[in-house]
């Protein structure tokens, strides 16, 4: 049974070449201490989303996307393909790129290669310094430079604008990612996308849309269980970088759709009373057999609901492409 709960730097110069990665916080290892240990004394408990991917966490989701069950990535992948030259039209001359999440950067070159493209200059955002290695080497034969940004979304839309050059800028934020906000958060999040970009650019936004509960529930608990692999490896992770002593044995993986809320939750839940730390040295977390830990959650939307979205963050008009049968659209928002 799903709970039923609330909704939870470098230099910025200009120059640029294929393999600079610029780290924006400045120590993200304490970051990372300080926000697990606040979010963990929550009520109820949560780890922020954004901290699965580091290597292990980026190769297991790479993983995910290739389940028969976990449909976004094919689906969206086939929408940018089909689609590539009427997404790019509005952009006949030389255009920059930025993704927010760039993963492994296999869709901006879907994106590219299907629109027989290439960008002035592409810059990536991500918080996973693997997935960047990976996305600079995939879409460095179809840039001019690119500029890998470590660092979260927020990060990333405060530095791309001083690594502009002059000409349109297409900024992508895709995988449904938005999904992994509250809906004010979200609102927020295309607020502060919309203040970086100029007349004459745009967003194209990925959003996973409402479907058969039971297709959201094979999606986020796989029979062949590499989603739960994928959650609990954050515990791993927060044991390996920060001296954690959690129990890995003592969680088991929950996905579960909140119908009212419209969104699929993971969780992790212990299994017996036990104590754990973050850190060595810090607070002692006690933990009720069955109390969970919210790890992500993922919103779906209907069609309209995307639009609605971006007009209220100020954007002019948008085109969108739907896959009907697995459910998922893509939406370019014009500045």
């Amino acid at each position: 049974m799903c709970p039923v709960t609330a909704a939870g730097g470098a230099n910025a110069d200009s120059r640029s070449a294929s393999d600079q990665v610029l780290t924006l916080d400045p120590d993200p290892q304490a970051l990372f201490a300080a926000e697990i240990t606040e979010s963990l004394q929550r009520t109820p408990r949560e780890l922020p989303s954004k901290y699965f991917y580091d290597p292990l966490g980026s190769a297991l989701f790479e993983a995910i996307c290739q389940l028969p069950w976990y449909r976004i990535t094919r689906s969206e992948s086939a929408l940018l393909a089909a689609h590539a030259a009427a997404i790019l039209a509005p952009f006949p001359g030389p255009l920059d790129l930025a993704e927010l999440g760039c993963g492994s950067g296999t869709k901006l070159v879907t994106l590219l290669e299907h629109a027989s493209a290439r960008a002035a200059r592409i810059q990536l955002i991500d918080l996973s310094r693997a997935a960047l290695d990976m996305a600079q080497a995939q879409v460095a034969p179809l840039a001019g430079d690119v500029i890998a940004l470590a660092g979260t979304y927020e990060d990333g839309l405060t530095r791309v604008p001083a690594h502009r050059n002059g000409h349109p800028l297409l900024m992508l934020f895709l995988g449904s990612n938005i999904g992994n906000f509250d809906h004010g958060a979200a609102h927020a999040l295309l607020l502060r996308i919309r203040d970086s970009l100029q007349p004459g650019d745009a967003l194209l936004l990925g959003a996973d849309l409402t479907k058969p509960d039971r297709d959201l529930l094979l999606a986020y608990d796989d029979p062949l269980q590499v989603t739960a692999a994928f959650n609990r490896n954050v515990l791993r992770r927060i044991n390996d970088e920060l001296g954690g002593t959690f129990d890995l044995d003592g969680f088991v993986h929950r996905a579960c759709w909140n119908s009212r809320e419209r969104r699929m939750e993971m969780h992790l839940v212990s299994t017996r009373r036990q104590e754990a730390r973050v850190t060595a040295t810090g607070p002692v977390l006690e933990l009720e057999p069955g109390e969970s830990i919210w790890t992500e959650s993922s919103y779906k939307y209907e069609p309209r609901e995307i639009l609605e979205a971006g007009a209220a963050a100020g954007f002019a008009h948008a085109d969108q492409w739907i896959d009907e049968r697995a459910r998922f659209a893509l939406t370019r928002f014009a500045v």
